[in-house]
């Protein structure tokens, strides 16, 4: 199987200029590429990203968002881009080199900077996705966590980022088609996978290999600084139930886009420059819709220019009363099909009921059981939010004494007030700074959460976005409850003990939230709780209330 275009790109440096690149980069300006974008590099610099040589230029961005392919014609779906802040920015000009590491400061590459420029975040999530609402999961990444200045240019690769986990699993495209030609495989078909297999998964698969006289690679997205490691001890123990010599097992280090078909067609190019002859298209890609208006086009294109076969599978159905899983096409007259979704699956680990056994294979459960225990055992992070004075601090002392009261589960109050004294005494009231310490916040909390403990927030947390994030953090791990303590303005400036209120009014307080910097409320919190005229007992309760109803403490 030949690489997209033809040739399979190589942008490592060899071991001379390697060396010789290095030691110049101690004298280059640096950009630390964060884990999202040292997945994207790792790809380019591998070949799986051929043809491309570097990040795009305007003119190949553009193209990308009109028509879905090249400034060339070349078909290609999807932005490959580096964005970076404005400070980065700073000072450089086409002909510059910037290097790029790592979170811990290794050197992972050199760019040689072609264009600067300043994309419009919501004119490209229009055209990937056909609106720019942040509700959408790739929406939200795009629009709330890229920075402003996007930076083209060719690589040359120094060092591959380092994996510390399942090394025996990652391959580059030229290693994955070295073992396909030891294995002397002809036809091999990728399986694109973001969650466990189970036996309907495992079926579909089994049928595809024999329809297409096909070898299996199971080729699943793990993302750096995500929960991917049970999902990957579960294909590991779904792997022993394929037939012997047929089947491998390698990991893409990529982040989902969530792009629809868009995202479609990019993972069918990797998969072609990994040597796969077939890719099973099925419904994971429909997880989140995108109404992106040229996906008919595309469609056209990909059996034009891919030499890769798109194969297209529904899953099975089991039929109860003949003991067996059946495509939803050769259903006969009288048969039931029982279906149990992904949704039903995680219901009945949060209340730990039985799986049945025809769903999955007995250690994948017991895999994902162990990772993913029942809610009243799971880490679970309760984050008020509220003006200054309405009230947040001293509920949430109220829940703490109470869940302290009950015993049995490890609790963890991180007040704002208090989270400023110990972990961020440096930092002062500017929008940046309060952002910093939200996100602090958040990470403790994740990390209490992660280890099953309850973490009690009460930060101000005025912005939208900063919750959010926070939400994204903990929910990798457990559960997140948003509490918002809506006691109106008026309510907290009478309370006011500290005269803060009286301070930003006076103007002597700057960016006070309430007064002269919004706060932004709560569209849809777990729990909102209005403070007049209840006791502190009453509102404690009422978030005892919510726990018990989703059954998150015993």
């Amino acid at each position: 199987m030949p690489a997209y275009k033809g040739e399979l790109i190589n942008l490592y440096a060899d071991s001379a200029k390697s060396n010789r690149l290095k030691a110049s980069a101690q004298s280059l300006p640096s950009w630390d590429l964060s884990l999202r974008q040292q997945s994207v590099i790792e790809l380019l610099m591998s070949g799986a990203l051929s043809p491309l040589r570097g990040f795009m230029g305007q003119a190949d961005y553009q193209a990308v968002l009109d028509k879905g392919q090249l400034a060339d014609s070349s078909l290609w779906p999807l932005p490959i881009t580096l964005d970076v802040s404005e400070k980065c920015a700073e000072g450089l000009s086409a002909g510059s080199q910037l290097v790029l590491r790592d979170l811990e400061g290794v050197v992972i590459a050199i760019l040689t900077v072609d264009e600067i420029w300043r994309p419009e975040l919501g004119v490209e999530a229009r055209a990937i996705y056909g609106a720019d609402s942040s509700s959408h999961p790739g929406m939200a990444a795009l629009l709330d966590y890229s920075h402003p200045v996007y930076l083209s240019g060719a690589i040359q690769g120094l060092e591959t980022p380092a994996h510390h986990s399942f090394k025996r699993l990652r391959y580059s495209p030229r290693e994955l088609r070295q073992q396909f030609s030891k294995l002397t495989w002809g036809n091999v078909i990728a399986m694109h996978s973001t969650r466990p297999i189970h036996r309907a998964e495992y079926k579909m698969v089994m049928q595809a290999a024999l329809d297409n006289d096909a070898n299996v690679m199971l080729h699943p997205l793990v993302a750096e600084g995500e929960q991917y490691h049970s999902r990957v001890r579960c294909y590991q123990e779904v792997l022993k139930y394929f037939p012997e010599q047929t089947t491998l097992l390698a990991l893409l280090p990529l982040a989902e886009r969530h792009a629809g078909l868009r995202e479609q067609i990019l993972h069918a190019i990797i998969r072609q420059n990994y040597g796969c002859t077939h890719m099973i298209v099925w419904d994971q890609y429909a997880t989140f819709d995108t109404q992106s208006t040229i996906d008919a086009a595309l469609a056209e294109a990909v059996v034009a220019e891919l030499d890769i076969k798109l194969v297209r599978y529904e899953l099975p159905v089991y039929v109860e009363a003949r003991g067996e899983y059946v495509s939803p096409a050769k259903l006969q007259a009288g048969d039931v099909a029982v279906t149990l979704d992904s949704d039903e699956f995680y219901r009945r680990l949060d209340r730990d009921l039985e799986v049945p056994e025809w769903f999955s294979f007995p250690e994948v459960v017991d895999e994902v059981r162990s990772s993913y225990p029942p809610l009243a055992r799971r880490g679970l992070t309760l984050f008020f939010t509220g003006l200054s004075g309405s009230g947040k601090s001293t509920i949430a002392n109220a829940v703490l004494a109470k869940l302290l009261e009950i015993g049995g589960r490890h609790v963890t109050l991180l007040d704002g007030d208090v989270v400023r004294t110990h972990l961020s005494s440096e930092l002062g009231f500017s929008k940046e700074h309060r952002n910093i310490n939200i996100r602090r916040i958040g990470y403790v909390a994740s990390e209490i959460t992660k280890n099953g403990g309850i973490a009690i927030c009460a930060p101000i947390a005025p912005y939208k976005s900063l919750r959010r994030e926070v939400c994204d953090m903990v929910s990798e791990y457990g559960t997140f409850v948003e509490i918002h303590v809506a006691t109106s303005l008026e309510v907290c400036e009478a309370r006011d003990r500290k005269g803060l209120y009286a301070l930003a009014r006076a103007g002597k307080i700057k960016e006070f939230t309430g007064i002269s910097d919004p706060y932004e409320e709560p569209e849809s919190p777990e729990i909102r709780i209005d403070t007049n005229g209840i006791s502190i007992e009453e509102a404690a309760q009422q978030v005892f209330h919510y726990l018990r109803k989703e059954r998150l403490t015993a």
